[in-house]
């Protein structure tokens, strides 16, 4: 399962909601990748997720494979809306 999002935030995904985006990944069975810039990344590793710098104007594609998939992308794409940092594409 994909979703990309458009990186809205003036701060791009900086250190402090990086951090709780990778500890909400952590909370899924499920392999969580993120890819931007042609890179992909461990969604659960925070020095993966910060190595990316990602910035306003970035779009990301989140894939997720795993038995709670669906439930992992709702909530990811519910956390970057609701944080302010995205919206899906």
């Amino acid at each position: 399962m994909e979703q990309n999002f458009h990186i809205t935030s003036e701060y791009g995904i900086h250190a402090r909601p990086a951090t709780r985006l990778v500890n909400l990944a952590m909370s899924f069975q499920s392999d969580i990748d993120l890819t931007a810039m042609g890179k992909t990344v461990n969604l659960k590793s925070i020095m993966g997720l910060m190595s990316l710098g990602i910035y306003k104007g970035e779009t990301i594609k989140v894939h997720i494979s795993g038995p709670d998939a669906e439930k992992a992308m709702i909530s990811i794409a519910d956390f970057l809306i609701t944080e302010g940092l995205g919206k899906t594409v």
